[in-house]
Order: structure tokens, then sequence, then C-alpha cells
């Protein structure tokens, strides 16, 4: 689908991977960074472009594994630290050298902190972000509910989801084609999103596979019978391996914005992607009970992770949206990108 008006899309070598993304903006202008989650890519900002303030450049990259960027493997024991290298290495070859706003949504949640750790930012902003201990199998302190983090990794993926995906299925004749799984995960059943076929193709570009998504798994003895592996996205966000609780010890410390929908089902305190709710609920069978394996409270651990962070001396600002699930972004893009760029502003002028 055509891009629009004032869109820009650029395939960019880099020291690491070619790096497909859209941008908007002067290139003088004011770098600000938008890194997209699991299973979308960097157009799913680009209706945000065209109502930008003037003065930045907003870039929007496609994140391994996804869209058009080269299609080279996921190393998950990393966690996300492949895809903040990868900004890093994007930001090298576009010669972006002044300290950029970051935005990372869901699973880029980690990925900013990874970049924060080891370069300068002028801000960060939280958008639906995985939890600070990653996605499943943890309990409220980010204890492991097993020792080899059964219940979480590439291993607890739907196989019929990534069938669909790799035979390039756009249809809602099942509950797990892409088409299906976006109105019931990614925005509320009320919202009715006008760019959804381009967002379906978008999609539709993923890497499937051990490598990349969901990413391979070893057969555990423990519920539900998986614990993670060594590759992919899904293997990333395990909390094995994820866990940017660490954006409390940043130094210096950049505003915080954690925008999140209050009706989101995918990082919630009983997400219906984690196996702690789908168990208790009888979806899958063998659930060990609440007191081995309950919910991971996810925004609950958020909260309380920008809470130690504000209390270490950051600035949090935190909004959480009524009416809007996991794309705050997409449902109520004028109220969200108001807030947005109000925390952007009053980030650049200190």
């Amino acid at each position: 689908m055509q891009l629009l008006p004032g869109v820009r899309s650029v395939v960019v070598p880099t020291d690491r991977l070619e790096v497909h993304l859209v941008e908007y903006g002067p290139e003088e202008g004011v770098p600000v960074v938008m890194l997209h989650g699991n299973l979308s890519t960097g157009r799913f900002f680009e209706h945000l472009f065209p109502g930008a303030p003037q003065g930045y450049r907003i870039i929007a990259p496609d994140m391994r594994c996804f869209g058009d960027t080269e299609r080279l493997p996921l190393d998950a024991t990393r966690g996300l630290a492949d895809w903040a290298d990868d900004v890093a290495a994007l930001l090298r070859a576009l010669r972006v050298e002044r300290p950029v706003h970051l935005l990372g949504w869901s699973t880029a949640g980690a990925a900013i902190v990874d970049f924060a750790s080891a370069h300068p930012v002028t801000s960060l902003t939280f958008l639906d972000p995985v939890s600070p201990y990653g996605f499943g199998g943890v309990l409220a302190d980010g204890t492991p509910c097993f020792p080899d983090f059964a219940g979480s990794g590439g291993g607890i993926v739907n196989p019929e989801v990534v069938r669909r995906l790799a035979e390039g299925d756009d249809t809602t004749e099942s509950p797990f084609s892409i088409r299906s799984v976006m109105r019931g995960s990614y925005w509320l059943e009320s919202h009715s999103e006008p760019r959804e076929d381009l967002l379906v193709a978008e999609v539709l570009k993923t890497v499937t596979g051990d490598d990349n998504y969901p990413g391979d798994s070893v057969a555990s003895p423990n519920w539900p019978g998986s614990a993670p592996g060594t590759t992919g996205i899904i293997n990333a966000l395990s909390p094995k391996y994820c866990n940017w609780t660490r954006v409390v010890d940043l130094d210096p410390k950049p505003p915080v914005l954690w925008t999140h929908g209050a009706e989101d089902t995918v990082v919630a305190d009983a997400s219906m992607q984690d196996l702690g709710t789908l168990g208790e609920l009888g979806y899958v069978p063998g659930w060990p009970g609440a007191d081995v394996f309950p919910s991971q409270p996810m925004v609950s651990q958020i909260r309380e992770v920008l809470g130690r962070y504000a209390a270490a001396g950051g600035h949090v600002r935190t909004e959480i949206l009524p009416g809007a699930g996991h794309s705050p972004h997409i449902e109520l893009p004028e109220l969200w990108s108001g807030v947005f760029w109000d925390f952007v502003g009053a980030a650049e002028r200190g």
C-alpha cells in the first residue's frame, strides 16, 4: 500500500544488517526513534507521522525478524540486545550523532532499556511494554515458577498461528489467522482499523521458524512441558533472558513516559496470552494451580519498577488510557499523540 504523503521508505546498509525503515521530517531534525513490537513493523507508526510537530525526524525501522529488514537470526540469550545493537548500528549508518528520543512498543520496551544502558538518550517512552521481568512463567517478584523457566519461550506459541503466518493467511477463517489475532488482541473489538489490510500484509512478512518467530524450545518435565530455547523472538522475551529492571540504575536518568491501554489483554495483570491465566481458565490442561503458576501481574510489575526509577531520582509520567487495548497509538491516535509529543517537547526543552 502506498506510503502516506511525506513518508519515506529507505533501506539502510549497516555494519550488522540491512535495515528497512520508514521516516518523516527533515534529516537535520530532532531524532525520534519508534520501535515496534512482536508481529508488527515500522509502518504500525506511519499514521502518526503527518500530525507530528515540525522539526522532528521520525525513524521507524523494521526490527530483526520482521518486515523488510534483512533476514538474520536473533540470539535470544541476549534478550532484546540484538535489537538494541541493530538500532545503534542504524543510527551510526544514518550519522545520527545526538541522543535520540526512543520509544518502545510492547516487546521493544525491553530493547529501549538495553539501548539506553549503552547509549545516551534524551527520553524513553514505554508503550504497553513487556513486563520488566519478561513474558510468562514468573511470580510477582520476578522469581521463575520453575527453575528452567518452563511456561515461557518459543514452545508456548500456538503452532497454528505460526503455520498460518508462514502460509500467508490474510483471512478471518480461523481465530489463529493474523487478522483474527489483531482484532482479538491488538485493539478492542469496538475499534475498526482503516489500515487493517496494510497492517496484515506487514505482519505476514514475519520470518517464521526456530531462528526468528517464535524460536526454538526444549522439553521440560515441568508444566506445560516446554522451556525456552536459545533463538528467536519469543525466547528473547522469556524471563530467562529478558529483564529490564536495570532501568532503575540508569545514570543519568532520562525522563520516562509510560502509556498503556487500560483494557490491554496482552500486557495485563491477567494476560490472555499468559499460560497462568489460560491454565486457570481451563484452556491449557494440567495447570498446577495458582500457588505454583499464577497469572503474571505484568502491569503491576511495570508500575513497581518505574516507581523505583522515580524513587531513585528519575522523572516518570504515567498515562493509562481508557478505551484502548494493546495499541493506544492506533486506537486513540490523536489522544496518544498529544500525550507523546507534549512529553517529547518537554524533554527536549530540558
